[in-house]
């Protein structure tokens, strides 16, 4: 973790150099890192969408093999390798995004530790003016409040239709308070981050992720070929 937050912190300084405002500078910085993570979102989004064809084969196996769990087992691999779908490529980009996020948190908490200054005094000197906010340091109300339906609406879009229900739907609201809660205790910078993010992701979503669901939806190649018949072991 640490190996990360000190690569990410030297990207970090070399923004910072480059556009001298640190404000500025997380808003490139949090593109530089989201742009870094679309293939793997993308990489997910294509293994989601495998797994949803698969689905009525799925289940048809499991209904056939309900009373023989080991037949039904080995059959559900059949389908997979047939399929040339990973199980558990679903969850590998996340799982690789999850220490570059916190390695992202701690540069984004302690600066100085992690290189982006040379010391306490430079980021004290450093420009913490952007727009409205007066000192990145410090927390900030009105962005706290961004921050927090910020949040609220990158969840209710990416968020499929048949889960905006239920437990997913409180779980949107429990993250944006979270959002908006933490907005009030913790410096703007790092609010400045998860805003711009959210925002980010938004407009990924509209440019590039729903384009390529449409691709997907769209395309006549099918995950598994009807007319070849399915291999007996």
């Amino acid at each position: 973790m640490n190996f990360i937050s000190d690569i990410l912190g030297s990207v970090l300084k070399f923004i910072v150099e480059l556009v001298q405002n640190y404000g500025l500078s997380i808003i490139l910085f949090t593109i530089f890192v989201k742009v870094l993570l679309l293939p793997l979102t993308i990489k997910q989004t294509k293994s989601t969408k495998a797994m949803q064809d698969i689905q009525p084969k799925l289940k048809e196996i499991q209904d056939k093999y309900k009373t023989k769990p080991e037949k039904q087992q080995q059959e559900i691999m059949n389908l997979y390798k047939e399929a040339k779908i990973n199980p558990l490529a679903g969850c590998l980009p996340l799982l690789i995004q999850m220490p570059i996020l916190f390695g992202l948190y701690n540069v984004l908490r302690d600066p100085v530790k992690w290189g982006v200054f040379a010391d306490q005094a430079a980021f004290a000197n450093a420009d913490m003016v952007f727009l409205w906010v007066q000192n990145l340091t410090k927390p900030d109300y009105i962005l706290a409040i961004i921050s927090g339906v910020s949040t609220f609406g990158m969840q209710m879009i990416m968020m499929p239709k048949d889960q905006q229900q239920g437990s997913m739907k409180i779980m949107t609201y429990v993250m944006s308070a979270m959002m908006l809660y933490w907005g009030f205790m913790f410096p703007a910078g790092l609010t400045l981050y998860w805003t711009a993010g959210n925002l980010f992701s938004i407009a990924q979503h509209y440019l590039v992720m729903n384009p390529l669901k449409a691709k997907l939806a769209n395309s006549k190649e099918e995950v598994i070929d009807e007319k070849k018949p399915r291999t007996k072991k």
